[in-house]
């Protein structure tokens, strides 16, 4: 197996998923809200110009990240990065943006994860004892969003997997999670089975499950060793 760099890891995951994303939008317009950290990357990637990226600080027409030099302070998203505008952009209250997430007008999040388990159990808010900031809108992202794509590094930085049999720290959705995309693989949920959908080409199978410690299943015609 070989070891992804951080940066090039993050990276990687936040393509793969804006190339999901380009190839939905194909079908017409989706509404999507990026979490903070990888999942924010996501917007340097998407191409079509019939994605909208909503951020829970009121902004619908989020765009990518804003270059050194170009940067305007008042203009970011709610994991505080500057950005940039898409045409027709446009701008509303918290709540108004929070009605637009419990409402269910949101066609997909993408949140990063400490670990998710085999059932589609998420825990992405806090470590016990550590440092604590509040679950933020998570919970309400993962109810409220039609489909949750989680985006994070297939073990943490000690090494542990964090695609488990079962969560150990504090859940914030039971069962929520369809996708996971990692540097290594790309997983779906069916019909409460994880399933591998595609593989990198720096690993295989079996050293995939020697860091994972969740039981997934093959897909059929399963795009193995896909960039």
């Amino acid at each position: 197996m070989q070891i992804i760099p951080e940066q090039q890891a993050r990276e990687r995951i936040a393509l793969t998923i804006a190339r999901y994303f380009d190839g939905r939008a194909r079908q017409g317009q989706l509404f999507i809200n990026l979490g903070v950290g990888i999942p924010t990357m996501v917007a340097n990637y998407v191409t079509s110009p019939h994605i909208f990226i909503q951020a829970e600080n009121g902004m619908l027409g989020v765009g990518c990240a804003a270059p050194e030099g170009h940067m305007d302070h008042d203009l970011i998203n709610a994991g505080r990065t500057c950005v940039t505008e898409t045409p027709g952009c446009s701008y509303f209250d918290s709540a108004t943006s929070f009605g637009m997430i419990r409402g269910g007008h949101v066609d997909a999040t993408v949140i990063g994860a400490f670990e998710v388990d085999q059932h589609g159990n998420i825990a992405n808010w806090i470590i016990p004892n550590g440092k604590q900031l509040g679950v933020g809108g998570a919970m309400d992202l993962v109810s409220g969003a039609k489909q949750v794509l989680i985006a994070m590094q297939h073990t943490s930085k000690s090494g542990r997997p964090k695609l488990v049999k079962e969560c150990s720290l504090p859940i914030t959705g039971i069962g929520e999670a369809d996708m996971v995309i990692t540097e290594y693989a790309v997983f779906t949920f069916d019909s409460g089975r994880l399933v591998l959908r595609e593989l990198s080409p720096e690993i295989t199978v079996e050293e995939l499950r020697t860091i994972t410690e969740a039981d997934f299943e093959l897909s059929q015609g399963a795009a193995l060793h896909k960039t």
